[in-house]
């Protein structure tokens, strides 16, 4: 693999590597929103959807289109639906493993 395709794979994944813009990327898989009603799904306020939002617009991984006053924003690539189904299974994974060790541990 070329160094420019991994270091554009690290990028990609540095835009995912924060909480709040992983939750903001499960609201967009329902389909598109504008920020108030990002923030009303998140029980948010304030600027903190908004920058998240820009973070994710500047790495190609949300776009934005101008609606009067407001930005809808949608995912730009619909595998990033399949890519955030494909995480959850292997977290499901490490914590089935998980418990079975505590459970092993509790047992002995």
């Amino acid at each position: 693999m070329s160094r420019e395709l991994q270091q554009f794979k690290a990028e990609f994944f540095k835009a995912l590597a924060h909480p709040l813009r992983i939750r903001i990327l499960e609201v967009l898989c329902e389909g598109e929103k504008n920020v108030n009603e990002i923030q009303a799904v998140l029980g948010l306020e304030g600027s903190a959807v908004s920058q998240q939002l820009a973070v994710l617009r500047a790495k190609n991984v949300v776009s934005g289109v101008k609606d009067g006053t407001n930005v809808i924003y949608s995912l730009r690539d619909p595998l990033i639906r399949e890519l955030l189904e494909v995480a959850k299974r292997i977290f499901d994974n490490h914590l089935v493993d998980a418990i079975s060790l505590l459970e092993t541990i509790r047992s002995e």
